[in-house]
């Protein structure tokens, strides 16, 4: 899906930008609020979770609102976008699974430079299935450890029949699909299964890669789990709500902590992530969803670095991820794939970490230290 968006909608949002800009504080210089056109190329890897979103957004930004710019965001899976980033490869990284505590520093270290790292967007993954008969099957945290752990083999299990006393359940086998490379989305699912079940925690724990039960298929990215779910008569797999969407596949619904059976949609996609406390390092997870929110919610960010960039990089980079937060038809785009936007508060506190982009010189000093420094010399030597 490719969406060219008119700048109309683009101009009608430049209340809410300028707002946005503000509201990280006086130092904006970062970004490109003159409303000049950019020339620059960026480069970034890493979570397949967000693509179809990401390729949307760079779509309409590259199309419609800056066409000289070009940005090519590569699919790679958060673990491979991490190891670029840290290479520094690429121009910003992306995952599903945020940098903790000791990757800032390695990154740090590697940079000369602190890395910073924001939340863009929020998604659900959804337990897809082949059957169209079984759309809307509700499943809670144990049956679906159970599906994956391979306690529970068949769709008609009692287990399952109990949660779905009205569906006619076929006793075909469940193909459980799994993600075989370095992945966020596993980051998220797997995070989910060990908060809510101790066996699960206990025996195979939760990260972006896992040493798997046998039996399982697995599938590079989240388009080789659709693919291994639509293969498989009995598939069954975990993706993101927008690849469910776009192969046609059937979703559970997932009960959430209220006991309540939640469809997937951008509406509970939201309401999730309302609940989710963000500290000031940006580094949390989405746990103990209730109300009408779907409990398996998870949040892509995005990876820069204080240094290292020249001014049309850093220009284009700090007005392109504005851009995609705050702009009304980018957010439509979100919606329309069923991803869920960051709230007026976060965004304006994540808007004043992007400026931070380039915000350092090498040597860790902020812009403009090294000028006064000069001065500061120069004046104790002509005392």
């Amino acid at each position: 899906m490719r969406n060219g968006r008119s700048k109309l909608a683009t101009l009608a949002a430049i209340p809410l930008l300028a707002a946005a800009c503000s509201s990280g504080g006086e130092d904006t210089e970062n970004a490109n609020t003159s409303g000049d056109a950019l020339s620059g190329s960026l480069t970034g890897a890493g979570a397949s979770f967000p693509d179809p979103l990401f390729q949307d957004w760079i779509y309409t930004y590259t199309n419609d609102v800056q066409p000289d710019t070009s940005i090519n965001y590569q699919s790679v899976g958060s673990g491979a976008g991490i190891e670029q980033f840290m290479e520094e490869t690429v121009d910003f990284g992306s995952s599903e699974e945020y940098l903790d505590d000791e990757a800032l520093q390695e990154a740090a270290d590697n940079r000369g430079c602190e890395a910073l790292q924001f939340p863009v967007t929020f998604g659900s993954v959804v337990i897809a299935m082949n059957n169209p008969e079984l759309d809307g099957l509700a499943l809670d945290a144990e049956t679906i450890a159970g599906i994956y752990s391979r306690d529970i083999t068949t769709f008609d299990d009692p287990a399952i029949a109990e949660l779905n006393p009205e569906m006619d359940l076929p006793s075909d086998e469940i193909v459980p699909v799994h993600r075989s490379d370095s992945s966020g989305t596993t980051a998220v699912f797997t995070h989910y299964l060990a908060h809510e079940v101790e066996s699960w925690d206990e025996e195979y724990g939760e990260g972006k890669e896992l040493d798997w039960p046998s039996g399982l298929v697995g599938g590079q990215q989240n388009d080789g789990v659709s693919q291994g779910i639509t293969q498989n008569p009995g598939g069954l797999g975990y993706v993101n709500q927008s690849f469910a969407q776009e192969s046609e596949l059937s979703v559970a619904h997932v009960v959430n902590s209220d006991g309540e059976p939640i469809e997937p949609t951008t509406e509970s996609t939201i309401a999730a992530s309302e609940e989710a406390e963000v500290p000031e390092n940006f580094q949390f997870h989405i746990d103990d969803i209730g109300g009408s929110g779907y409990p398996i919610a998870g949040t892509n960010w995005i990876f820069t670095y204080t240094c290292g960039y020249d001014q049309e990089t850093t220009d284009t980079l700090v007005d392109y991820w504005t851009w995609a937060l705050t702009d009304e038809s980018a957010q439509e785009i979100a919606g329309e794939l069923g991803y869920a936007p960051l709230g007026d508060e976060l965004t304006e506190r994540v808007i004043a970490e992007l400026e931070r982009t380039n915000s350092e010189n090498g040597d860790g000093s902020e812009d403009g230290e090294d000028e006064d420094s000069e001065e500061d010399s120069a004046e104790d030597g002509d005392q």
